[in-house]
């Protein structure tokens, strides 16, 4: 895909991977539309990415179904078309045995991790048919795949959202709608309450999973690579 001129949609995208994902979509020419749940976050957000090009947002929480719809009708009024979507919002609880665990929070992580995937895609596929195809990528994680004690939120939105894009993946390709989802293991975020610092170099950085959503676009129209895991090239020794 020539990323120039897209118009890319980016959930979570105030922070983290969200926010260095639009940085190098916006440097790579493509036009940016960005959404969080904090107004202050998304204003603080857009001043920073004005500065490297054509960006617009707006507040949404993705566990409705209602705000998501009216996010994506704003990106098209004011771009005219949405050719890429990026996935990236999501939450996790950890440390919590599933008899620890309110049901509230379980709650939470499935509605934001995979029904707001749910929606997005749901209301962008009509966008990306009418403008000829489009790009999906949803930003999963490695414990989509390994399950963990204490993380039965996270792993089940996680599985669940690895299971939904393989199948979605086969039934738009044919519509020139590609569909990929990205896996990684640890990146230096302020997820789940982490912490950004210097001790923790060398996990994966933003940077690293930007570079990779870039990779994929950039692909040739015959090239799928429909999952990409990526990890820490060196951990700490165990």
């Amino acid at each position: 895909m020539n990323i120039e001129n897209k118009v890319a949609v980016i959930t979570g995208g105030t922070k983290g991977i969200g926010k260095a994902v639009a940085e190098h979509l916006l440097k790579a020419g493509a036009t940016v539309f960005i959404c969080a749940r904090d107004k202050v976050q998304i204003k603080r957000a857009l001043e920073h990415l004005s500065r490297l090009g054509k960006v617009d947002g707006e507040v949404c929480d993705v566990r409705s179904e209602a705000q998501v719809k009216m996010m994506l009708d704003e990106c098209e009024r004011v771009f005219g078309g949405l050719d890429i979507l990026i996935n990236n919002a999501g939450v996790g609880v950890f440390g919590k045995t599933v008899e620890e665990l309110d049901p509230d929070n379980f709650r939470w992580v499935l509605e934001t991790n995979l029904f707001g995937v749910f929606y997005a895609c749901h209301y962008a596929i009509p966008m990306m048919k009418k403008s000829g195809g489009g790009y999906i990528i949803n930003i999963s994680s490695l414990a989509g795949q390994n399950a963990h004690p204490k993380m039965s939120a996270y792993n089940a939105s996680k599985f669940g959202l690895n299971g939904f894009s393989e199948s979605l993946m086969q039934e738009v390709r044919h519509d020139d709608i590609k569909v990929s989802y990205v896996c990684p293991g640890s990146v230096n975020t302020e997820f789940g309450n982490d912490e950004i610092s210097d001790e923790k170099a060398w996990q994966l950085q933003p940077d690293d999973i930007a570079q990779t959503v870039l990779d994929l676009l950039r692909q040739k129209s015959r090239s799928l690579p429909s999952k990409v895991e990526i990890r820490p090239s060196k951990p700490p020794k165990k």
